[in-house]
């Protein structure tokens, strides 16, 4: 009987120990519900909730233990770390067996699972969990940090870099006719360097932002600024073209990857209140950069006096110039860059705990102390760090040879590129990546097509007017005559010339027609755009004149020598009647983007990015159709400037809603493979624009039109990020 009822009594307090065990986790449960909520209300933030679990709750006690007094642990529990846990509330006294050990190949209840025992598809369910609860802290962490001085500081810094994306473009256009013209290229060649900087910018784009989520942001971005650098230097002193045309290349491979580096690296250490607005701020320095480099070329590039030659071989015109001071800002980002850390938000990706807290305390520190509270204590102890799923795999050999360490390497982190490229086509983020894809090519299309399109229609306009006023000479012989000034805009047909002298002395845009040169003497003599066509000269003779094969067509040369002829294109800015006014509507055009910049900053947070983004695509497209009336110069430059004004408000909330839709982990891929799509663009914008100048005025509007419109309804389908924490 006695032993019967100990029995009965250990039931009844098993009973009870279970009983309890579960109203006790239960509680704790709605405890977590009821704190996640206060979190989000509470003006005092806490980071309890984000340690770990042993550190705020009691330790389970074992089956059949006497319960202890609050505050104390078990001896059976003493030391349990509640981070590995995966059973929440599952009771831990009862053994799997009788002896208290498990069998081969099973696990005993209430014991966690290794890593290397979970599926592929469980563990990256785990992460997804840990990342989301890592988004939320950070958010928390990021609004305690504030925002100040270092956000200032960082703000300038990827400025700089910005802005030589946006010195980048426009170098193109302004360096084009001046380069071409210099180095002799042939009208088969002309507009290749266009179209080379944009596909290496295109390949440099995809390489550096998927880099960036390998190597992290700071160090990607110094690397490809430099690449930049270097190569945008070396291209103003080789004087080849095909030298010239590789040296862009690898220079717009280098830029390529500052626009999905920039705004990857200043989204992650911005809050949520702050991200929209900040963001679009930083997108006036590619603005800046347009500004830079339209009044650079107007001061640098006409000024024929700002160059030197070696010889008639080596010549460093005054175009040349201008390509070493448009790679200043560049240079410059590269040297602020390096007092600048790296983003903690890479560094919680990739599982660097210390050194994310330790810029985490940077820039607390730093922006306490501008707010003259130096006093106030970085709070953050421990931060969530998601699981580590993809490691580099080093080579097991450490004796191998250097170099095939390097290519193994390379090798491993391109493939590490193309799997990080894939998962922004997994779910959930693969209808974003094609929706963005989209909106990316139409409004590149539509822009830079435009862009090209509206100097080269404004081009044609003025030599249209110029080709109006040309002096026309028939019939006419001149004899015994010195010819010591310029001759420009005329054509001389059935011309007669005897016993003349043309002395240092220049041809504009003069074409002689079936005329004929007897016993004169040409001396000192510069050609642009001048031509002979079917004439003859009988014993003439050519010293130090660019007067050559290239200029006499179907013409006979009888009896007549040259001597010391000039070597290379002769070319002085100042015979460019337009050189000053293509400058000048450039800088108009990219001035007319200020008032957007301010009110896309100013609404970004206020109306949406996804409203700004499809009424600016939307209202830009309809602005096209204004181009009908564009008859004259001062219309085309307005409806330039207008549709610049318009279209920018697009670009900045496209910028932001693609920072903000990618996680971490894929963020630079993805806004690498968006800005790729963007260039590629831009190629088939200046191929298919540029074709169509002086033809005909309605495909170039309604395909500008069709493609913006269609590009804007796309965006409203994307998710609106405005109230989303960073993921």
């Amino acid at each position: 009987m006695e032993e019967t009822h100990n029995n009965r009594t250990s039931l009844v307090k098993g009973a009870k120990d279970i009983a309890k065990e579960a109203k006790r986790h239960a509680a704790k449960k709605v405890g977590k519900v009821v704190d996640r909520a206060a979190d989000e209300y509470s003006s005092q933030r806490s980071y309890s909730r984000f340690q770990n679990e042993g550190d705020e709750e009691e330790e389970e006690r074992p089956y059949g233990q006497p319960e202890e007094d609050d505050g104390t642990a078990s001896d059976a529990t003493e030391g349990h770390d509640d981070e590995d846990e995966i059973y929440e509330g599952e009771y831990q006294g009862v053994p799997a067996h009788a002896d208290g050990k498990p069998r081969d190949g099973q696990l005993a209840l209430g014991q966690p699972l290794s890593d290397s025992q979970k599926g592929r598809t469980e563990l990256e369910q785990e992460r997804q969990a840990e990342e989301e609860e890592l988004a939320q802290q950070y958010e928390l962490i990021m609004q305690e940090c504030g925002h100040g001085r270092f956000q200032w500081q960082l703000f300038l810094v990827l400025g700089l870099a910005l802005m030589s994306d946006g010195v980048e473009v426009f170098v193109v256009g302004f360096v084009l006719p001046s380069a071409e013209t210099d180095m002799c290229v042939p009208n088969s060649g002309a507009g290749w360097l266009g179209s080379i900087v944009y596909l290496g910018m295109m390949f440099g784009a995809f390489f550096w932002g998927g880099l960036s989520d390998k190597l992290g942001r700071k160090q990607c971005l110094l690397i490809c600024m430099s690449v930049n650098g270097f190569f945008a230097f070396l291209s103003s002193f080789v004087q080849g073209y095909s030298m010239f045309l590789c040296c862009r290349m690898l220079s717009g491979f280098g830029i390529g990857g500052a626009v999905p580096i920039v705004f990857s690296f200043f989204a992650e250490v911005l809050a949520r209140e702050k991200r929209g607005e900040h963001l679009s701020w930083l997108c006036m320095f590619w603005m800046i950069g347009g500004i830079y480099a339209s009044a650079m070329a107007w001061a640098i590039i006409p000024h024929y006096g700002w160059s030197f030659s070696m010889g008639s071989a080596y010549q460093f015109h005054s175009w040349r110039v201008f390509v070493v001071v448009c790679a200043l800002p560049c240079v410059s980002a590269v040297v602020a860059l390096t007092f600048m850390p790296e983003s903690p938000r890479f560094f919680l990706e990739r599982g660097k705990h210390d050194e994310a807290w330790m810029v985490l305390k940077q820039i607390h520190d730093t922006n306490m102390r501008a707010r003259g509270e130096p006093e106030k204590v970085f709070t953050v102890n421990r931060i969530k760090i998601p699981k580590q799923l993809d490691d580099l795999v080093e080579m097991q050999s450490e004796t191998a040879n250097p170099a095939a360490k390097a290519l193994f390497r390379v090798q491993a982190e391109l493939r590490g590129i193309w799997r990080t490229f894939q998962r922004c086509f997994e779910y959930p983020v693969r209808d974003n990546t094609i929706k963005l894809a989209a909106v990316w090519f139409t409004l590149s299309f539509g822009y830079y097509g435009l862009s090209v399109w509206f100097p080269d229609v404004i081009k044609h306009l003025q030599a249209d007017e110029y080709a109006s006023r040309v002096k026309l000479h028939n019939n006419e012989r001149i004899e015994d005559f010195t010819f010591n000034f310029t001759l420009e805009n005329q054509i001389h047909t059935n011309g007669e010339f005897l016993n003349d002298r043309f002395i240092s002395m220049k041809f504009k845009a003069v074409t002689f027609i079936d005329s004929s040169f007897q016993n004169c003497y040409f001396e000192d003599v510069t050609t642009v755009g001048t031509f002979f066509r079917n004439c003859t000269f009988v014993e003439a003779l050519f010293y130090n004149t660019d007067i050559d094969d290239s200029k006499l067509f179907s013409s006979r040369v009888i009896n007549s020598s040259f001597h010391h002829n000039k070597t290379g294109c002769q070319i002085k800015f100042d015979d460019d009647y337009s050189a000053y006014w293509v400058y000048f509507v450039n800088f108009l055009g990219t001035l007319a983007v200020l008032p957007g910049n301010i009110v896309s900053a100013l609404l970004m947070d206020k109306i949406g990015r996804l409203s700004m983004l499809g009424g600016s695509m939307v209202l830009s497209g309809i602005s096209c159709f204004f181009l009908w009336f564009g008859n004259s110069e001062s219309t085309m430059i307005f409806m330039l400037c207008l549709y610049n004004g318009l279209s920018i408000s697009a670009w900045n909330s496209l910028d932001v809603v693609t920072a903000e839709l990618y996680p971490t982990d894929r963020r630079g891929t993805g806004f690498g493979f968006c800005n790729a799509m963007c260039k590629l663009a831009a190629v088939l914008g200046n191929l298919i624009f540029g074709s169509l100048v002086g033809i005909t005025k309605a495909l170039p509007i309604l395909l500008a039109s069709a493609v913006l419109v269609a590009g804007g309804l796309v965006s409203l389908r994307l998710p609106d990020t405005r109230n989303n924490v960073l993921m």
